[in-house]
């Protein structure tokens, strides 16, 4: 059983994480251009083997990388998002490519938000969900 003083230390990780994370984001071209919200539904939704995804308000971040559950929190800095560690179901699912649960944050690139890994690879991308 993990006690409250490892979890405490691990929320004090995932904070520190996540800021870091940002400021690597940060977008420093000096435009003051408005962004948008970049909350909400992304990818279809309730779609098997489908990754979808919902950028709550409040900022939680849940959907589906196609097979699994996940849940996490997001954070937006411009048109730069950066994720906290997922937390996912473990199903086995060989023909789905379970891509969205390796984000570490992503960047909106026109109308959609492209997914980068912690290598800053692509990973994928969702479309907004209208």
């Amino acid at each position: 059983m993990i006690g409250p003083r490892v979890r405490a230390m691990r929320s004090l990780v995932l904070v520190t994480l996540l800021g870091a994370a940002l400021t690597a984001c940060a977008d420093t071209s000096g435009a003051s251009a408005p962004v948008e919200d970049l909350g909400g539904l992304w990818g279809t939704q309730d779609t098997e083997g489908i990754a979808s995804l919902d950028l709550a308000a409040d900022g939680t971040a849940t959907g589906t990388d196609g097979c699994n559950r996940m849940t996490g929190a997001w954070e937006q800095n411009g048109t730069q998002v950066a994720f906290g560690e997922w937390a996912t179901t473990r199903m086995a699912c060989p023909s789905v490519d379970t891509w969205l649960s390796l984000a570490v944050k992503a960047t909106l690139e026109g109308e959609n938000l492209v997914f980068f890994d912690e290598n800053g690879v692509e990973l994928g991308t969702l479309q907004p969900n209208s």
